[in-house]
């Protein structure tokens, strides 16, 4: 069995970066666990705990997915919480809408159900994990500071390619590694 997903993998640029550290260092009193930058991508897909002989099947469906798609960017902006302001659960970076990013999330998961997977019961909301809330001491300050990054834009993202990753969950946080990697229609421009 492999813990698997399917996502596109985020670049963090100097600009993302000051703004995670700026949220860390403005809520270092509060209990957060925060994303490592280095592990940032946006989730099309959470297949779980998967067995490994269902990987091809996963491997053709995201391959015809990606196969359809012309190269994108994504612009990344917006710092907002899910649950409610009183108990807040997740601090996240919100993507501006896409309609190519949305048509190749449809596309996956089209592809997937094709293959035997039953459809998400939620819909895609495409956001990016910065920190999950373990607890908070100052609910006002905590507010105040979300409040204050709301409307901050982030940074651009071209996507090329979407990844299949396995997660292994270790102590110090987890490890992903690309098992597969599956480009879009339009190749990345060489440098």
């Amino acid at each position: 069995m492999k813990r698997l997903f399917a996502a596109i993998k985020i670049n963090p640029s100097a600009g993302f970066t000051a703004t995670v550290n700026s949220l860390v260092s403005e809520l270092r009193y509060e209990r957060i666990k925060w994303v490592e930058t280095g592990n940032m991508h946006l989730t099309l897909k959470f297949f779980g705990e998967t067995e490994e002989k269902r990987i091809p099947a996963i491997n053709a469906a995201l391959k015809a997915a990606a196969s359809k798609t012309p190269a994108f960017t994504l612009r990344i902006g917006r710092t907002g919480i899910f649950g409610s302001r009183y108990d807040p659960r997740v601090i996240w970076f919100g993507i501006d809408p896409e309609p190519t990013l949305q048509q190749l999330a449809a596309d996956v998961f089209a592809e997937l159900e094709k293959a035997g997977w039953e459809p998400d019961r939620q819909n895609f909301v495409p956001h990016l994990t910065i920190g999950r809330i373990k607890e908070l001491k100052d609910r006002l300050l905590f507010q105040d500071v979300i409040q204050k990054y709301r409307e901050t834009f982030i940074q651009e993202q071209p996507v090329y390619e979407v990844i299949l990753y396995e997660s292994i969950l270790q102590r110090e946080g987890p490890q992903y590694i690309a098992l597969q990697k599956f480009p879009l229609l339009t190749p990345p421009a060489r440098s």
